[in-house]
């Protein structure tokens, strides 16, 4: 068979889904390639992680036997069959990410935020469905993907198969600040991170506890490796986003203001998120530029 793939997001990051498929149908002998409108396919997937508000499905496929549509930019359709699902990604559809896995230890959250998919997509209760090695195998920095680890009743077990990998560990949806313990704590001070992410989502929830205890626990000094995403433009006000920015600031943590459907999004907003997020990388230079030798320094 000659199975064609389109990533039509092409947002910068691995479609994961699309790397399972190419390595079950590659470990099957078929042919897997980048589709391409010249030629002919037996079978083309589409996947789409982001709806239209990000991410047109402009790709008309109409050189092929079957094409099938699939990830959350269409909706909450069904989940990869379980041998697909479970087969290591195919990293080598991505060569200009090296050196990196891309995966799930658990799926599932149990908050069901309004703005999120993930309660109604894949449960609400957090679940273990893998191990490290499914997806891992040596490579230099591990992208987890979980939506809420520290909600599953194993998390502790899989924070220590990333403690004992020694790669760098991004946790990138986030940790969820009020699953904090002392015990988890002292497990993520031996993964080896450059940044810990955190999420304070509502406005009217106030988690300033929650992020004074984490700093008596962590071993992370740097202010700039504590960050927190801040949601806007979902249920607050610009007072509410502004509040939670130079709150996180004052206690020593690193605002990330994200804006929820971005479009329709108040200028001061849009104002606030680029003062945020572009002085996140002035002082980034700034701290650079401290540390960096000088011209004679260097010679």
């Amino acid at each position: 068979m000659k199975i064609g793939l389109v990533d039509v997001d092409s947002h910068n990051f691995p479609n994961l889904c699309l790397m399972k498929l190419s390595a079950y149908h590659k470990g099957r002998g078929h042919h897997v390639e980048w589709w391409r409108p010249e030629g002919r396919y037996d079978l083309v997937y589409k996947s789409r992680v982001f709806t239209d508000t990000y991410s047109k499905d402009t790709i008309a496929v109409t050189n092929a036997e079957q094409v099938v549509s699939g990830g959350t930019g269409y909706g909450t359709g069904p989940d990869l069959p379980a041998e697909m699902e479970h087969s290591r990604p195919d990293y080598a559809m991505y060569p200009q990410f090296p050196d990196t896995a891309y995966g799930f230890l658990s799926r599932g959250c149990p908050r069901n935020c309004g703005f999120c998919i993930v309660s109604g997509k894949e449960g609400r209760k957090s679940v273990h469905t893998a191990d490290l090695s499914e997806f891992w195998n040596g490579q230099r920095e591990i992208k987890l993907m979980d939506a809420n680890l520290l909600a599953c009743p194993d998390h502790e077990r899989l924070i220590e198969q990333l403690a004992q990998s020694r790669a760098w560990v991004d946790f990138s949806q986030g940790l969820d600040i009020r699953l904090i313990t002392p015990d988890n704590v002292a497990l993520l001070n031996r993964v080896r991170t450059k940044a810990v992410h955190f999420a304070w989502d509502n406005p009217r929830e106030d988690l300033t506890g929650y992020f004074r205890r984490f700093l008596e626990l962590t071993a992370i000094k740097s202010d700039r490796r504590r960050r927190v995403y801040v949601l806007t433009n979902y249920n607050s006000t610009h007072e509410q986003d502004l509040y939670r920015v130079e709150t996180l600031r004052g206690m020593g943590y690193d605002p990330y203001v994200m804006v929820y459907d971005r479009p329709s999004a108040p200028p001061a907003t849009r104002r606030l998120q680029r003062w945020v997020n572009n002085k996140r990388i002035f002082y980034a230079v700034a701290k650079f530029a401290d540390y960096a030798p000088t011209r004679k320094e260097a010679t």
